[in-house]
């Protein structure tokens, strides 16, 4: 990519930043240390070589030069993310968070995208939240937190854990497709406000997505509210388990949930 083209790439995501703060008609504003960084890096950014610009053109399955669809295994998908830096995340990341758990799971939680613990650590849902959502599947499913798979949206942590971006969920959604179809999980469960509107394309609060079945790509999915709303929120927890006994029906062979 050339230093033009990176400049309009960069360009853009402080432009959806600026629209999310959405804080009136300033002066000036004000912008993270991160965007400032990749701003003043645009210059000195390496062009991308020639096949990584025609394989971006080629749609959403497809990252550098490499064709999603031709992996079939979880391990090479992940290295794949590891090495991505197709959005400006890659610069501010630790680490990138694929997942974990039972790459043949018949039920797949998935967050919206990593905190602080998980770019440390490179796991998902570790911490205060992670531990909540590990007494939900072990005390309360009575399953091992082995058994299911855990991931996000994004593979990487947006700066001072601000919602994602919608250029970075474009980027960034065709890993969660690609690891979905490798799984092939019986149920998905979406863990939150923002994962479930991301991935019902709603605008929808969680209060009115949860208590109903949808599909994702083909996948029955139902979503409730994320762990760590539940530990501000503690009286919304009977709703959530009223959400993960109907996931439990469809995880055992209980339900078929219709179009």
């Amino acid at each position: 990519m050339s230093p033009e083209g990176l400049f309009q790439e960069v360009a853009k995501e402080a432009c959806d930043l600026i629209r999310q703060a959405g804080r009136g008609k300033q002066g000036t504003i004000r912008v993270s240390p991160e965007v400032a960084e990749m701003l003043d890096r645009v210059a000195k950014k390496p062009s991308r070589p020639a096949a990584v610009r025609e394989t971006a053109a080629m749609g959403p399955l497809y990252c550098s030069n490499v064709d999603l669809q031709s992996i079939s295994d979880l391990n090479a998908l992940e290295q794949v993310v590891r090495e991505c830096a197709n959005c400006p995340l890659a610069a501010t990341r630790t680490q990138t968070v694929f997942g974990a758990g039972n790459p043949r799971a018949k039920l797949v939680f998935v967050g919206e995208a990593p905190g602080h613990d998980e770019d440390v650590q490179g796991k998902p849902f570790v911490g205060r939240a992670g531990q909540l959502l590990t007494d939900i599947i072990e005390k309360g499913m009575k399953l091992k937190r082995s058994d299911v798979y855990i991931c996000n949206v994004l593979k990487c942590r947006p700066p001072n854990n601000r919602n994602p971006l919608p250029s970075e969920v474009e980027m960034c959604e065709p890993f969660l497709i690609r690891q979905l179809e490798i799984i092939q999980p019986r149920v998905i469960c979406a863990l939150g406000a923002y994962a479930a509107q991301t991935l019902l394309k709603s605008v929808e609060p969680i209060g009115r997505l949860r208590g109903k079945w949808y599909f994702y790509h083909g996948i029955p999915l139902r979503a409730t509210y994320h762990p760590a709303y539940l530990l501000r929120s503690p009286a919304d927890k009977g709703k959530t388990w009223m959400d993960v006994l109907e996931v439990l029906k469809v995880y055992h062979g209980e339900l078929t949930p219709g179009p």
